[in-house]
């Protein structure tokens, strides 16, 4: 049997709880490798002081602008991918990857240029203070130049997962994530290169990770990457951008809302006389409070190549029982790593910053977004099901709710109100009404889906 007809059995046939945990486990280890990571950088240079820690919460937001480009193109044309998989058209799969790839490739070298060009002025409009720029300008040179490789290096990790290939994505990322940790504790710790050395590790673990994943592209996916396959026409192009919206909406709000909560952190923190502490304990408690949502974020990923494939196959019975499968897996997890982080917030803290003003601002911000994530399972399952199933209008406005519609507003008004305390509370509130509002859409879903 060749191999388009065995993907096609295994994606139709095995137990549905049983494939969405098989492609979602490599998924979220890949996802833990990288947020350990980041965290291992919290670490290291969270032992340099305040402002080089808080250098490194401006840089997250740079990456999520990144990322954004990479998860349109990835999510984009992996739907498509897995659609003309079950349509048995392997020429058409590799054009849909093959024209994300390349245009991915080119605005990366885009954004690298125009960033290098207008550093300062850019890590200034991510949120960075004069005490932070010239560790944040460090490590952002770095972000810039790996940059064509992060994108590409996503967009491959992303199409093999929608072709059921998640264990080879899991190689990819996670080899460069073992190996920026131990390149932290070298150019950090070692050659003492502080904040300029702790970016030099994440630029060639990124640009390894790219000649990885593109060796197991190579030799492992159905489909294929070549400049032949590139396509010339609009619409394809126009189809990616349009199904890969949702991912790019995540992403880019991301940033803003992120950039958003720096000036305020800033602000807030001049006038309680805490100095970076509140922009630092800020940046501890979202790179905790992502380690969690990796894992929710991983086994919900584990659900797209199910749906996309069964939704094209007209095997909707199997996608409304991924989606179940999805939800109650994503409860347990989150709740497993959330409880003891609630109980323990002050000690977890103290692993990655020892400043008492820290401290004070980051323990109970990080129990408040503990209990948010808790309703973790009712949004993020629902959006990547409607973007899996080609649905872009409803997973555009799902999207759109948690860092933006929602969490926009209800940071102005809460730091506005409250100050310190707006910023610890802002986010755990939106992640409870963008939980609220997902329920109608999950009920939707259930009602009109065929049970063929």
């Amino acid at each position: 049997m060749e191999q388009s007809e065995l993907h096609y059995k295994k994606m139709t046939e095995t137990p549905v709880v049983k494939l969405v945990v098989r492609l979602g486990i490599p998924t979220t280890f890949s996802m833990l490798i990288t947020s350990i990571y980041n965290m291992v950088d919290t670490y290291f240079v969270g032992n340099l002081g305040e402002s080089p820690q808080g250098a490194i919460g401006i840089l997250f937001t740079l990456q999520s602008i990144i990322q954004a480009v990479a998860f349109m193109l990835g999510h984009g044309s992996g739907t498509y991918v897995a659609k003309e998989l079950a349509n048995r058209d392997t020429d058409k799969a590799s054009s849909y990857v093959s024209s994300a790839f390349f245009i991915g490739g080119i605005a990366g070298v885009i954004f690298t240029a125009l960033g290098l060009i207008f550093l300062t002025p850019f890590m200034r409009l991510l949120g960075s203070t004069e005490t932070i720029l010239p560790y944040a300008k460090d490590y952002g040179f770095w972000v810039l130049v790996s940059c064509p490789f992060m994108i590409c290096s996503l967009v491959m990790n992303n199409n093999l997962r929608y072709e059921g290939k998640a264990t080879y994505a899991m190689i990819g990322l996670c080899s460069g994530g073992v190996l920026n940790m131990g390149l932290d504790y070298v150019f950090v710790r070692i050659c003492d290169m502080g904040v300029f050395g702790a970016g030099m590790a994440t630029a060639i673990s990124q640009i390894i990770s790219f000649v990885i994943l593109l060796i197991m592209y190579a030799r492992h996916a159905q489909s294929k990457i070549a400049l032949r396959y590139v396509s010339r026409q609009f619409a394809l192009y126009a189809a990616i951008c349009r199904n890969g919206l949702p991912s790019l909406i995540r992403q880019c709000l991301n940033s803003v809302s992120g950039g958003a909560l720096n000036h305020l952190a800033g602000k807030y923190g001049e006038l309680a006389n805490v100095g970076d502490a509140a922009i630092t304990a800020m940046s501890v408690v979202n790179r905790i409070s992502n380690f969690v949502m990796c894992v929710g974020m991983g086994i919900s990923q584990g659900l797209q190549p199910v749906a996309s494939f069964n939704y094209q196959a007209k095997q909707y019975s199997r996608v409304k029982k991924a989606l179940k499968a999805t939800l109650l897996l994503v409860l347990v997890c989150v709740t497993v790593l959330a409880v003891p982080v609630l109980i323990f917030p002050r000690q977890i803290v103290l692993l990655f910053q020892k400043s008492e003003n820290v401290v004070k601002i980051a323990a109970p911000a990080l129990q408040y977004a503990m209990a948010g994530i808790m309703f973790m399972p009712l949004f993020i399952p629902v959006n990547m099901t409607y973007q899996s199933i080609r649905k872009a209008g409803t997973a555009s406005f799902l999207a759109l709710l948690r860092s933006g519609l929602i969490f926009i507003p209800v940071l102005f008004a809460a730091t506005a109100l409250w100050q310190i305390t707006g910023l610890q509370i802002a986010q755990p509130l939106s992640d409870v009404i963008t939980g609220l509002i997902n329920i109608p859409f999950l009920i939707h879903f259930f009602r009109t889906t065929p049970n063929t």
